[in-house]
């Protein structure tokens, strides 16, 4: 291994299930740091020591040694707490050197030729609280060996078989009588081992008197048949027997008598499991057993059924039976009146209301009922101080909001169901710890944390989260606890959908509030449309927009009929050289200064009192005065701006000078009008006043003439109608 010299701080090293036949322990002597070595499972037949090493483990076992592999520097690995040995033979000189060690463990595992020897060989200079022997495998069991280490505190032997001869298992009988001379031996431990019924009892009762108080079988065959013998309880220090995984060829067995002697014993925990038990009877009088561990076994609902003399046991382990009937679990436990714990897991147990009410055992705190076929209705049927309920893998989809008698209820388990809902803390004012993890879930409640103030531990991940804004206000909950409450976080917890969100995690998926919150989406929706609807409104109120409305509407229907009159015929109805409009106050300077001079050079004025048509609208008639004149002159003061009748033929026949592409107004100020004095709704005559020119009215006489002139000259056109009639309008 010369890879192995470089390393210098290696502390560990492990290969064993290899194929090593020699050892030189010098190739360690620069690895000063190694503490722990594992060289089993080789083929190793020989060592050469080393005196440098000090390790705390030191595995040889499963190799081809003959001897122990014990040399003499061990005795200086004053640090060594577990040695794993092979061998063929033993032998008392082999063990000198380490006697002055306290190792914690030795595995002692005897070679496939162990036992060809008659002698009898002993451990007893070993000095190790725990030792493990493993006998050969497939060997019958002719061993004379003395295990009775006197610092032995646990003794564990593996691969004993015993076969129906004369003997039977007098052997292995015998090692385990000579146990009594241990004082300290207390854990006893047998594995894959083979005997007799008869052997098994007497086995019993060997240890029954010995100094044990642990006593467990793991992976025994039992042959042969029994014979009823008594069991003598007497004198016993045991306090604990554990049998798990039991086969036997024979069923024609006295089974009352097995039961009878399990049930009698005077211990206080039994534990009989993978044994296909089919049947437990009552013990004869009060027995001391505290605990009762019956698992993975063939029994039904008459299990202790009317028994009575249970009443000091705390722990019930029915788990994986033959259990159909929840209601007869109930009856069984009436009359044990100190069990807290009850684990009736994975049997196929339902419940039906119908049968009645549930007299369970009042100090039952702790129930597991998982992995059955109970559905809601089980939460009708508790016991009424339970503190820890398990209730995962079955078939229910909620918690009935009317079940009371559950405020003492702390832990509480229903993963693997089909829940569909969050439950709230409500029925449930104790809990603390919540596992509802893979449900049915896409909503879990945001209120959850606010509903539950005692909650210190919930798991509810690997669920169909929806995600959505009312799994937002979940996500913002969780995240004002602390990360330790939510288990799983944020692992678990993933988006399912919608698709676009899928596998996302529920710490990722980010909403606006905007978007979540109806009442905001409403206000920013709504409030601006009304402000703006309250805009435009006062807008309108203010420029006078309806009226312009109800204007463009009539023009728009003048302009249409127009449309259909071909152009020489609109030309030809071209009658006025002018139409006038002023104000009423003005009219004294109209009809004495104005229309004078201009229908004296045979200009045409458009009047009202002769022109309008009986009949149309005044508005209507304004458009087609205005239609059939070649200029519209305005008469501009300050009563002017003070007429709405003024405004609208202004309006008019500003709207014709752009539909007709022509200069068709003529201003004429009679008197100044200040800025301020024009209302905000004659903006197109503000308009007008500012970008186009105006004839002012001269005060002095002498600049009358060239005023006439030209005025004379913007609206002379030879026109084409009939004689010349005079319309004027007075407003």
């Amino acid at each position: 291994m010369p890879d192995i010299l470089s390393l210098s701080k290696l502390k560990i090293l492990i290969i064993s299930h290899n194929r090593i036949r020699y050892l030189d322990l010098s190739v360690f002597k620069f690895n000063q740091e190694l503490e722990y070595l594992d060289l089993s499972h080789n083929n190793l037949e020989k060592i050469s020591c080393h005196p440098t090493l000090n390790l705390k483990h030191l595995d040889l076992s499963f190799n081809a040694f003959d001897a122990l592999p014990i040399c003499q520097e061990f005795g200086n690995m004053s640090q060594l707490e577990f040695l794993g040995l092979s061998a063929t033979q033993l032998q008392k000189s082999s063990v000198q050197s380490i006697t002055r060690l306290h190792i914690s463990k030795v595995l002692l595992v005897l070679g496939d030729t162990y036992g060809e020897r008659e002698d009898a060989e002993s451990l007893q200079d070993l000095k190790t609280q725990s030792l493990h022997i493993v006998f050969p495998t497939g060997k019958k069991f002719h061993f004379n060996l003395d295990v009775s280490v006197s610092t032995t505190v646990s003794l564990e032997l593996s691969n004993i078989k015993c076969v129906l001869d004369d003997n039977g298992c007098s052997y292995f009988e015998n090692v385990l009588s000579k146990l009594q001379k241990n004082s300290r031996l207390s854990n006893l431990t047998l594995n894959n081992i083979e005997i007799t019924w008869n052997s098994f009892i007497t086995i019993l009762q060997l240890v029954w008197r010995t100094n044990i108080e642990y006593f467990s079988i793991s992976n025994m065959k039992l042959q042969g048949y029994l014979d009823s013998r008594d069991f003598d309880y007497s004198d016993t220090s045991l306090k604990t027997l554990s049998i798990h995984k039991v086969v036997h060829d024979v069923f024609s067995l006295p089974q009352g008598y097995v039961y009878k002697i399990l049930s009698n014993m005077n211990i206080q925990h039994l534990t009989v499991s993978a044994a296909h038990m089919v049947h437990m009877v009552c013990p004869s009088q009060i027995s001391p057993f505290l605990y009762l561990n019956f698992s993975s076994n063939l029994l039904t609902d008459t299990v202790f059924k009317n028994c009575t003399n249970l009443a000091n046991l705390k722990t019930l382990i029915l788990q994986k039976n033959q259990l159909k009937e929840l209601i007869n679990i109930v009856h069984m436990t009436q009359e044990m009146k100190s069990l807290q714990q009850l684990d009736v897991s994975q049997n196929s147990l339902v419940y039906d209301e119908s049968e009645g009410n549930c007299p369970w055992a009042r100090n039952l705190l702790s129930l597991n009922m998982s992995s059955n076929i109970l559905t809601d209705s089980v939460f009708r049927c508790l016991p009424p101080r339970i503190k820890v309920l398990d209730l995962h893998n079955n078939r229910i989809r909620s918690i009935p909001k009317d079940v009371t008698g559950l405020e003492t209820l702390q832990e509480l388990n229903l993963a693997s169901n089909s829940l569909a809902h969050l439950p709230g803390c409500g029925i449930l004012s104790s809990l603390s710890i919540l596992i509802i993890d893979y449900n049915s879930i896409s909503n879990p409640s945001a209120d959850f944390f606010q509903s539950c103030q005692k909650i210190r531990s919930l798991k509810a991940g690997n669920n169909p989260f929806q995600c959505s804004c009312e799994l937002r206000e979940f996500i913002q909950s969780v995240g004002q606890v602390s990360s330790d409450v939510v288990e799983g976080w944020p692992e678990s917890y993933k988006c399912d959908y919608p698709e676009s969100y899928k596998g996302t995690p529920l710490k990722d998926f980010h909403v606006s509030e905007l978007s979540c919150n109806t009442a905001l989406l409403i206000v920013t929706i709504v409030v601006p449309g009304l402000v703006l609807a309250v805009a435009v409104t006062v807008l309108c109120i203010y420029l006078d927009l309806p009226w312009y409305l109800r204007m463009v509407c009539q023009w728009t229907q003048t302009r249409r009929r127009a449309r259909n009159v071909p152009l020489e015929e609109r030309q030809r109805t071209l009658q006025f050289h002018a139409f006038i409009s002023y104000s009423g106050h003005d009219s004294a300077w109209v009809k004495n200064e104005l229309i004078p001079n201009l229908e004296k050079e045979d200009i045409r004025i458009c009047l009202h009192e002769r022109n309008f048509v009986a009949g149309k609208s005044i508005v209507e008639n304004i458009i087609n005065c205005i239609e059939k004149s070649y200029k519209s002159i305005f008469v501009l003061s300050p009563n002017f701006v003070q007429s709405e009748w003024c405004h609208y033929e202004l309006y008019f026949a500003h709207h014709n000078l752009f539909h007709e592409g022509s200069d068709n107004l003529i201003l004429i100020l009679l008197e100044p009008i200040p800025q301020y004095s024009i209302p905000s709704s004659y903006h197109k005559l503000r308009a007008l006043m500012a970008q186009r020119t105006y004839l002012e009215w001269p005060k002095e006489k002498s600049k009358h003439g060239l005023f006439w002139a030209n005025l004379r000259a913007s609206i002379n056109i030879k026109l084409m109608g009939k004689a010349a009639e005079v319309l004027y309008t007075e407003i």
